[in-house]
Order: structure tokens, then sequence, then C-alpha cells
């Protein structure tokens, strides 16, 4: 099947060249947010990759009531905005409930349905109908040809404007295994698809802000593992000082190794896109 190309502000998803997706994982203090733009900006200046910054106003899916959360809907929001209108980047952030697609789609250019919310039908229909990019994350729980459904959700609502994203499953345990047969099989369907690095790495059960909540050591192989088998894009959070990140400290990409981190992945991906299956080259 021929990949759908879908458009994100100037980026083209799909298309044989490489984007990012990257920002601090939750909304924190503006001078940390404005921080990481700038590097971003100057990192995808240097290396030629077109980026989609990311941050969650909410993070509702914490595990202790004591934890961080982001700082909600509307502070949210403006400061995306206040980045998007100085950087010029797309910006992408998370909507938990049906409520917040609306007023969430005046200002972000994709929609991202949590990984934990794929099937949850009202949240999708809800997203899909603000006519805006929606990211739909890979359900730890679920089959990966399986995610056909919440895809066919949002076709069914008027929007083939997707992008899927993977991060791997648990398989009722804390850590997340990635497999790459996952790849193989959401490229099949069709839209443009993002290897989740960071997220999968994390291991559940430990809280996010434990050095043992995480594992950095295998974001090198990991994120080979997916260029070599075809994804679209990246999907890595960075924040200046990880360790005192308020959410998912022990997976984060350190902003400062980003720009080395993604140079031998560009250089992969040129291989690959080189000798791709041509029934995954999009058209």
């Amino acid at each position: 099947m021929d990949k759908k190309i879908v458009r994100v502000g100037n980026i083209e998803c799909g298309t044989d060249e490489l984007f990012l997706i990257s920002g601090p994982c939750v909304i924190e203090e503006e001078k940390i947010m404005m921080h990481v733009a700038e590097r971003l900006k100057e990192i995808g200046e240097r290396l030629k990759i077109k980026i989609i910054y990311k941050s969650s106003f909410q993070k509702d899916n914490r595990s202790s009531l004591k934890y961080y959360t982001g700082p909600g809907l509307d502070k949210g929001i403006k400061l995306l905005a206040k980045i998007k209108e100085q950087f010029g980047f797309p910006v992408l952030t998370d909507i938990h409930y049906p409520n917040q697609a609306a007023p969430v789609a005046e200002v972000v250019d994709v929609l991202q349905i949590p990984a934990y919310l794929c099937m949850q039908t009202d949240l999708m229909v809800a997203a899909a109908k603000t006519n805006r990019v929606v990211n739909i994350k890979h359900g730890q729980f679920l089959a990966p040809d399986n995610m056909k459904h919440p895809v066919g959700k949002c076709v069914d609502s008027g929007n083939d404007q997707i992008i899927l994203t993977e991060r791997g499953f648990t398989f009722g345990y804390n850590d997340l295994v990635v497999d790459p047969r996952c790849f193989y099989h959401m490229n099949k369907l069709g839209y443009p698809v993002v290897f989740d690095v960071t997220h999968a790495i994390r291991k559940y059960g430990i809280p996010s802000a434990d050095a043992k909540g995480g594992a950095r050591e295998f974001l090198p192989v990991l994120s080979r593992a997916g260029i070599a088998a075809g994804v679209d894009g990246l999907f890595i959070e960075a924040h200046p000082d990880p360790d005192k990140a308020l959410c998912d400290a022990a997976s984060q990409l350190n902003i400062n190794q980003l720009e080395e981190f993604l140079k031998p992945l560009i250089e992969l991906h040129q291989v690959e896109v080189k000798y791709r299956p041509k029934s995954l080259v999009a058209h």
C-alpha cells in the first residue's frame, strides 16, 4: 500500500525525508520551554531536519497524586502558541478528554492521542472532527495490525490526516519491549509511522523521577533499529537537565546531546530509503 503524505505546518510527513518530534515531556516553566525551542531551532537548521515541537499541558496518567501533571490547558496552550509564533515550529500536544479537542486545535497543529487512550471512541471522534492532524500512539496492549481500529474511527469521522506512533509493548510487565515487526504492520496501514524512542525505554511502576525509571543506554540501539525498519519520523523528548525534569526524568535526552545523537540516524535513514522495499515507498 502506498503511504499517505500528511502535512504538518511546513513538514510533509511520510516522504523520504526524516522528521523529528521533540520537546520536554510536560510543559514546565517558560524559561525551560523557550531554551529547548531555541536549541531545537539551531539543531534543525544545522542538520536540515524538520521538527515538530511537542510538550504536554496535562499528564493525566501519572501513578501518584503527588506527581506534577502540568500547568493545565489554558496556561499550557498559551505557552505553546508563544513558541509556535516565536520559533515557527508546528506544535503537538496530547488531549485526554473529548472537550479538550476543540480549544487545543485552535493553537496546535497535531492532536496526540495517548497510548492508553487509543481505543477511546469519543476522544478519537472529537480529535478527528477538528480536522487537525491526529497522532495516534500505539497502545502497549494492542496488536499493531489492530491499530486499524482507531485509524478507522478517525477516517470514518471524516479525517484521514493521521500519524501513527510506536512505543513498545508491556506484555503485562513494567518493561516496554519494542518488536520491529510492529513497524512493518503499522507501515502497511498506509500512514506515516513515528518511533517514540524515549518512551520505549521507560520502566513503568518506578517513579518517573527515579533514575531507575528508564534505561537511556538502549536509546542508540533502539533508534537505529527503528530507522532500519523504515520509520518516517522519530519522537525524542528532550530537556536541558533531564534528571531534574518534572516528568520522565529517567528517559528524556539531554537537549545538548540531541544533535550528535541524530547525526548517525539521519545518515542511516538515507541508506534505508535507498534500499527500502518498493511497497513502502510513499507516492
